[in-house]
C-alpha cells in the first residue's frame, strides 16, 4: 500500500492535496494511485479539460470522497496542469489521509 501521506500538506488555513489529473477517463476515480516521484495521488475524471469541465470535476470528486461540502474545496494550483494541487478546509490531513487509504483497501 502506498504512503499518501507525502501528498498532504497541513497548513493553518487547511489541507494541499497534490493531484495528478487525468481528464477525459472513461471513469471518475479519486484516489486511483499514487506517483511516488511526483508524491502526487491519481485521480481521473471523465469531463473533458476545456473550459475549466475537468477542474470543477475535480473539486466535486474531492469533496464527494471526503464527505465535505463542495464549498470547502478550492483549486490552489495547476488550472491549466496535469499536476494540481487543491485546497481542502474544515478536515485534518490525519482524517483526509484515513479515507483515503480507506479508499484504496
Amino acid at each position: 500500500m502506498p504512503d499518501l501521506s507525502e501528498a498532504l500538506v497541513e497548513r493553518r488555513d487547511g489541507v494541499l492535496i497534490s493531484l495528478e489529473v487525468s481528464a477525459a477517463a472513461r471513469s471518475d476515480a479519486f484516489p486511483a494511485g499514487y506517483n511516488e516521484w511526483r508524491r502526487s495521488i491519481g485521480c481521473r475524471v471523465s469531463a473533458p479539460a476545456v473550459g475549466g469541465r475537468a477542474n470543477k470535476a475535480v473539486l466535486h470528486l474531492v469533496a464527494a470522497t471526503l464527505g465535505i461540502p463542495s464549498s470547502s474545496v478550492s483549486l490552489h494550483a495547476g488550472a491549466t496542469s496535469s499536476q494540481k494541487l487543491v485546497h481542502v478546509t474544515g478536515v485534518t490531513r490525519q482524517e483526509i489521509l484515513e479515507v483515503l487509504t480507506a479508499c484504496l483497501k
